[in-house]
């Protein structure tokens, strides 16, 4: 189970933590969804030109991508990777 760096330092309600900690028992992947879902619900604005843009992102790599202009890399290693840069470990 991951760790609940947050109760270290007080910085949530007892019922915030309890939340907390049920969500750090979830599988990792709805976790995430859980994580992203929360983060998605603080952005109220909505700015057309900006989700046009990001549209167009997303479909300019998924070109690249299926084309074999640009080579995936396995989740495992990026994760890896950023836990190298992060803790040197």
């Amino acid at each position: 189970m991951r760790t609940c760096c947050v109760s270290t330092y007080n910085l949530c309600t007892q019922e915030a933590h309890e939340l907390l900690q049920k969500a750090l028992a979830l599988p990792e992947n709805e976790c995430a969804e859980l994580a992203g879902t929360l983060i998605s619900s603080l952005d109220t604005t909505i700015d057309r030109d900006v989700d046009a843009a990001w549209q167009e992102e997303v479909v300019h790599r998924l070109h690249g991508v299926q084309s074999g202009e640009v080579k995936t890399v396995a989740w495992q290693n990026v994760r890896q990777k950023g836990r190298t840069l992060l803790h040197g470990k």
